[in-house]
């Protein structure tokens, strides 16, 4: 398993005992508020997500990295890439995403786990374009797009879930020029 760091992070591979953690973030209502339909998930729902996420790094070489604080080893979210198969109308695509434990906001961990793996996947797999999806009324998650250089696209409607987003994009020579990689 890949571990990244940055100034103030670690990105890591998952653990077993990051479920309760995760599990805690998956059932804060103001956490899920944005994503999918809105709701909450339990600790059974968090392990199965658990277990995807670590199944991905098998399958593609690149997945979602469990994010802790570098000074006290904190476990604080996750953030990495996914395909995202819940909006087939971008498919094939690789997605830039986040979640971080609603105390940890505004610190900017979630701008700087993404941007550690946003590079690694231009850089080190090689990808060629990578999107993020957000609802349309999430502006935190905008900011942070921005700030890793994704552009706005398009708006669109989940299938199932009918929440509106906005997919945004940024593509490996994009990324290059922005960030002189």
């Amino acid at each position: 398993m890949i571990t990244l760091e940055t100034e103030r992070l670690t990105l890591r591979g998952w653990r077993d005992d990051d479920l309760d953690a995760l599990a805690a973030i998956n059932a804060d209502p103001e956490v899920m508020r944005y994503i999918m339909d809105g709701s909450v998930r339990d600790r059974r729902q968090s392990a199965e997500g658990l277990r995807k996420m670590i199944a991905s790094w098998r399958e593609r070489g690149y997945g979602l990295f469990a994010v802790e604080v570098r000074e006290t080893g904190l476990f604080i979210g996750w953030a990495g890439l996914a395909v995202p198969y819940f909006l087939p109308e971008v498919m094939p695509a690789v997605e830039i995403g986040w979640r971080l434990d609603r105390r940890y906001w505004g610190h900017g961990y979630a701008t700087e786990a993404a941007s550690a793996a946003l590079r690694f996947g231009f850089l080190d797999r090689g990808l060629s374009r990578v999107i993020s999806v957000r609802h349309v009324e999430n502006v935190r998650s905008a900011r942070v797009m921005e700030k890793l250089g994704l552009t706005r696209e398009f708006d669109t409607v989940v299938p199932g879930h009918h929440q509106p987003v906005a997919v945004h994009a940024i593509t490996r020579d994009q990324y290059r020029a922005r960030f002189d990689a």
